[in-house]
């Protein structure tokens, strides 16, 4: 991918070395700080591709040690991301800003259907404006569970900040995580049968993460219902489920599975009475 980070090698020594320096810091200890914090242990990430990365935190002049930039990890390499603190760094430091403003847009039943950000400069005359919807943003995440609102008016800022001072090269965490499944759907897909043990586990794992990520309300549902011993109310839940997705979430928690051995081992009980109940009525 084009927005992978990496540099020659040759560059990458004085490059690191001089941002050492402009830390204040021995450049071994400032490639290992780094590494650590900012690279989340950052063990495949080469000097390269760590350079690569700190230029385009100078560029911006954005600060990794306090999280305004970091890396996401891909395939390859890494991305270079804002952190929302990052952006509005970004946005309130351009000798051009001249202000912000949102509107929000509600339905019928007073819920938030999209946010409009409108940001002003004080080189034109017309200012510059995004919405973003709340059907085409929203993931099943906890972070969008709770502050939707807020998720939603980030994601205004975000992108009305790229078309008024033309960012370009960095994203947003959650944009970040959308290009990684985006990727991972675009692979070419090789059957089952003729992966290795390793690569069948990995993609049991991928696809229990994406079917939780697709029915995490279900199976916060399902796991109260267990807590609760509504077998009734998790039998509802487990069946609204498609079944390709049903055998995903399935997944031994030893394996990465979401649910716990006694949570599996509930709905396999249940599903079974379920069965010699419908075959019992049929007879």
């Amino acid at each position: 991918m084009s927005n992978i980070a990496t540099i020659d090698q040759a560059q990458a020594p004085s490059i690191l070395g001089s941002l050492a320096q402009h830390y204040g810091m021995d450049k071994m200890a400032f490639v290992q700080t780094i590494k650590a914090t900012v690279m989340n242990g950052g063990a495949n990430v080469t000097n390269e591709q760590l350079a690569a990365f700190c230029l385009v935190a100078k560029e911006h002049r954005l600060n990794p040690f306090t999280k305004e930039i970091f890396a996401f990890p891909q395939r390859g390499g890494i991305v270079p991301v804002v952190s929302v603190d990052g952006w509005m760094k970004l946005v309130n430091s351009h000798p051009q800003f001249d202000g912000m403003e949102f509107d929000d847009k509600l339905g019928e039943d007073g819920s938030l259907v999209a946010v409009t950000c409108r940001i002003f400069r004080k080189d034109r005359s017309h200012p510059v404006e995004v919405t973003e919807y709340m059907s085409e943003c929203r993931r099943g995440t906890d972070v969008w569970k709770t502050w939707p609102a807020r998720m939603l008016r980030h994601k205004a800022t975000i992108q009305a900040a790229r078309y008024a001072f033309g960012f370009a090269g960095i994203y947003e965490p959650d944009e970040a995580e959308r290009m990684t499944d985006v990727r991972i759907e675009s692979e070419p897909h090789v059957p089952f049968d003729q992966l290795t043990d390793e690569q069948k586990a990995e993609r049991r794992k991928r696809e229990c993460d994406e079917a939780a990520k697709r029915h995490a309300d279900s199976v916060d549902a399902i796991r109260a219902a267990i807590e609760s011993e509504d077998w009734c109310g998790m039998t509802e839940c487990w069946q609204e489920i498609p079944q390709s997705d049903q055998l995903a979430l399935y997944l031994a928690p030893s394996k990465g599975g979401v649910f716990s051995t006694h949570e599996r081992k509930c709905i396999k009980e249940r599903q079974v009475r379920e069965t010699e109940q419908t075959e019992e009525a049929s007879a």
